[in-house]
């Protein structure tokens, strides 16, 4: 059953809590369409092949964790983005996007899904918008067996970066391009940090505070969240029909 564009995001808004978050980007609806959601497909990022795959699924609504818009970016709707939006408007698709308010819920946000893969409850969140994520582990790893069990979850080997030789009894974590916060992690008391990406100065960063760095991928650690608010949404609008689109994104 059909329900109405402004219902869906009210649900979606509400949930997310959006108003607490200063970001780098619009949260929320970003293009609209004709008023109406029947299909939703969600997916990490609005690229235009996502928005060809759910054009392809006659989908309404398009819901991202990296939508457009970005603090900094040229306004003009030309090139690479003027190509999307005419896609988005040409098919009738909707688009939403949920960056931190994504990254920092408690239930579906990309922190806690990692935390529910890992099998690590969070603890405590610190950081700008409490971002990074701690926790104790059951039982004490070695850098290699953590390095293991993070292959496993996010369908790639991670880059490790060793800190030292102790074993990791409590992790902290944030989702994506999230490195530098890796000083906010030993501050925090982890052994260890998970996030996404890597800098340069990451592997000084970890050897020098003592802390072993996991760079899991962007993509890759950020493929959950935006799943499970998909599954969220159609549970609370059961006549939504709403499919997950992933992709090959390797970093």
């Amino acid at each position: 059953m059909a329900r109405a564009l402004d219902e869906v995001m009210t649900s979606l808004d509400t949930y997310l809590k959006i108003r607490d978050f200063g970001d780098y980007c619009p949260n929320g609806l970003q293009v609209a369409n004709s008023g109406q959601v029947n299909r939703v497909c969600t997916a990490v990022t609005a690229s235009l092949e996502a928005i060809e795959m759910a054009a392809e699924r006659d989908a309404d609504l398009l819901l991202v964790h990296h939508g457009y818009f970005w603090k900094g970016e040229p306004e003009i709707l030309n090139g690479m983005k003027y190509e999307r939006i005419k896609a988005l408007l040409q098919h009738d698709i909707a688009l939403a996007a949920y960056h931190l308010p994504l990254d920092a819920h408690p239930e579906v946000g990309n922190n806690a899904e990692v935390a529910r893969l890992l099998e690590v409850p969070m603890s405590v969140c610190g950081g700008p918008n409490g971002l990074v994520a701690t926790g104790e582990l059951s039982q004490a790893l070695s850098l290699s067996q953590l390095a293991e069990r993070a292959e496993a979850i996010f369908g790639r080997v991670p880059l490790v970066i060793p800190g030292g030789d102790h074993a990791i009894s409590r992790l902290a974590w944030c989702t994506g391009a999230a490195q530098d916060w890796i000083i906010e992690a030993k501050t925090m008391g982890a052994d260890a940090y998970l996030s996404g990406e890597v800098s340069e100065r990451t592997y000084y960063q970890a050897r020098e505070l003592g802390i072993h760095y996991l760079g899991c991928g962007h993509h890759a650690t950020e493929r959950f969240g935006i799943r499970a608010l998909g599954e969220w949404l159609q549970q609370k609008h059961p006549g939504l029909s709403v499919a997950h689109l992933d992709s090959k994104n390797p970093i």
